[in-house]
């Protein structure tokens, strides 16, 4: 069913032009990361965008939770949309079609303030539908071999924390507590893969098993659904069943490995599952090993790996690898039990490969000699991106291109590159951003190489002449995810009497405040440390906010402008007032989203002011009707704009209970 709202300010001819815009979202549970959109039509391309239900309450811009990558023109089907905020509590949700008017392929509505990428609109009124969303969990697991005594569950998403325990299948019978065979330790609200599950009760022929999510009720993180008979920590549930999963767990004593050809920078190879029933290790042979050459062709061996079920093993190589070859992975077992592997200095007589058939237990695939990037769905400043891990067979980089790569746009979705990486393996790359970005969207780190070896950045500036990415397959070596950005902080150096501070912008997805700290918080005076905040500002991005002290500062140092959230809707500021109970601050990558700025403190009133307030402001998202003070403003752009959606999205929230 898809239902329409105004929308104030749609231009007729825009509104004739998407006329055919639509929109369907089922009622569904979730696990809180991620909802689904069952069907969304975009006649030229765009978003699809989840709303919360304080859009009614005139939340227009900081009800968005989350927008779904760049769409081409058409109907998409089954659509995930990753949340910035985990969802935590069931609710009414809103789903909205967006164009990409500014063709970015990025979602900008909010750090736009509803000036960019409004809503695809129906006879002047914009295209929603609405669902119930059940905050819950989901489990998967997938058949497997088994020592009897663990199993591997694949993945679980809890959306407030908990557990996930294994039933066998007289859980379906009635037998709620004698069918639990082993149970998780905590596992806090967010996304797990490869839980290894210890059984009290081991599993000695093939059996189906269930894994079920469990909540923590209780809040102790302790698993007492058996002891207390039910009253805590019962199963997560989505309509009116227990969130579960099956799969066929095998005992067994044959070993097995499987590797996937792959692109690697040498050093390192990933195997992508090994089952190992007596526990041992995995070790990387190169081709030679078919020719006889059993201890030769030896490049690298895992850390030991305990009986059972392992997947996504990583074997550091001794020597690198300088060519592409081929890789023979093989299971060895622990023969003399230290948990070290001594096969090639014991010539053979210990640890020894894993048999079967009277054959050695292997796989075999190509490593392509190139480089390899990891990146994993995180949170960033807007500022700073950190890649997980980058491998690289020879020296250079690894570049963060925003979603126009998708469209082609090679050299102008380049928005920041790392310093100059030797040769070698390297984890939580630090990538600072040529200009902040300010909304969420999915990121491609690519890994490029210094072609010139001056160890300096020339990709862009060459047009593709120099410096180029590593390849492998016939396509460049990247990896892409989802990166949440819900504030952005940025001030310049400057210099006054001391009793203001002028930050440069700040983007608040769900408004707040930006609160000036002196250094003294780097150690630790978190209260102490604060000297003047905003007045309340709305979601949106703010520029040249002014901000007078409470606490002037006397000398010269540095400042650090910090980004607060308005946890408990006053729109007054009691971070400090509340001993950090509320209005804490947004937090991006573990850490809170601040930014830095070296302040003068001038003499006198009488000295020249500084022109450094006055350079042009770095962001894209500019307005020269935007308001330049603290003070928030519904005149603001993009607010009128979107102010009718109030009313009518609370009619079709009653619309939806009423189908």
């Amino acid at each position: 069913m898809t239902l329409v709202v105004v929308v104030g300010g749609i231009p007729a001819a825009a509104a004739a032009q998407q006329e055919t815009a639509s929109v369907s979202f089922e009622n569904q549970a979730t696990g809180g990361t991620t909802v689904t959109v069952d069907s969304v039509t975009l006649p030229d391309g765009g978003f699809v965008t989840i709303h919360d239900a304080s859009v009614t309450d005139g939340n227009v811009l900081g009800s968005v939770v989350g927008s779904s990558t760049y769409l081409d023109a058409g109907t998409h089907e089954n659509v995930t949309v990753h949340l910035d905020e985990p969802v935590g509590e069931s609710g009414t949700f809103v789903a909205m079609p967006h164009m990409d008017s500014d063709g970015d392929r990025v979602y900008s509505f909010v750090a736009a303030n509803g000036e960019a990428d409004g809503p695809y609109t129906a006879d002047g009124s914009a295209v929603v539908d609405t669902a119930m969303v059940n905050a819950s969990a989901t489990v998967s697991m997938s058949d497997q071999p088994t020592t009897g005594d663990s199993v591997v569950v694949d993945r679980v998403e809890l959306s407030q924390g908990g557990f996930v325990t294994i039933h066998d299948a007289t859980v379906t019978e009635g037998a709620v507590f004698e069918s639990i065979r082993g149970t998780s330790a905590y596992l806090p609200a967010g996304v797990h893969e490869n839980v290894r599950v210890e059984l009290d009760a081991p599993v000695t022929e093939n059996t189906t098993l269930v894994p079920m999510a469990h909540m923590d009720t209780d809040g102790d993180e302790m698993y007492t659904f058996p002891e207390s008979e039910g009253e805590t920590d019962g199963p997560y549930t989505a309509d009116g069943s227990a969130v579960v999963d099956t799969a066929m767990a095998m005992p067994s004593d044959t070993a097995s490995v499987n590797y996937t050809a792959q692109a690697t920078g040498g050093y390192s190879l990933v195997v992508d599952s090994a089952y190992l029933p007596d526990g041992g290790f995995v070790t990387i042979h190169d081709g030679t090993v078919t020719d006889g050459q059993v201890f030769e062709s030896i490049r690298g061996t895992s850390a030991y790996l305990e009986p059972g079920l392992h997947r996504d093993v990583r074997v550091t190589l001794d020597s690198p690898l300088n060519e592409t070859t081929t890789v023979v992975p093989m299971a060895h077992m622990d023969t003399d039990g230290d948990e070290t592997y001594t096969f090639p200095e014991s010539e053979g007589e210990a640890d020894g490969p894993y048999t079967a058939d009277g054959s050695a237990v292997v796989d075999s695939g190509n490593a392509t000699v190139s480089a390899s990037v990891d990146y994993t769905m995180k949170s960033s400043d807007g500022a700073t991106v950190v890649v997980d891990r980058v491998e690289l067979s020879e020296g250079g980089f690894v570049t963060i291109h925003d979603p126009s790569l998708s469209g082609g746009a090679v050299f102008d979705s380049v928005v920041g590159t790392s310093m100059y990486l030797p040769a070698g393996v390297h984890e939580d790359v630090e990538v600072t951003l040529d200009e902040p970005i300010r909304s969420s969207q999915v990121l491609t780190p690519m890994a490029h190489m210094d072609t010139n070896d001056n160890e300096a950045y020339d990709f862009v500036t060459s047009e593709g002449e120099s410096d180029g990415p590593f390849t492998a397959d016939g396509g460049a070596v990247v990896a892409s995810a989802h990166t949440s950005v819900n504030a952005v902080v940025t001030a310049m150096d400057q210099s006054g009497d001391g009793t203001t501070v002028t930050v440069e912008s700040v983007t608040l997805h769900d408004g707040g405040f930006v609160t000036v700290h002196d250094a003294t918080v780097t150690e630790g005076q978190v209260f102490e440390s604060v000297r003047g905040t905003s007045a309340y500002l709305e979601p949106g991005t703010h520029e040249n906010v002014e901000i007078t002290l409470d606490a002037p500062l006397e000398e010269s140092g540095t400042i650090v402008p910090m980004a607060h959230m308005d946890t408990n809707g006053n729109e007054a500021y009691d971070f400090v007032t509340g001993e950090g109970e509320n209005d804490g601050p947004y937090v991006a990558a573990g850490g809170a989203v601040v930014t830095t700025a070296d302040y003068t403190v001038e003499g006198t009133m009488t000295d020249e002011p500084t022109e450094t307030m006055t350079d042009e402001p770095t962001t894209e998202m500019t307005d020269e009707s935007m308001e330049t003070t603290s003070e928030s403003s519904t005149d603001a752009p993009g607010f009128g704009l979107v102010a009718a959606l109030v009313a009518l999205v609370a009619a079709a929230l009653v619309a939806v209970r009423r189908r």
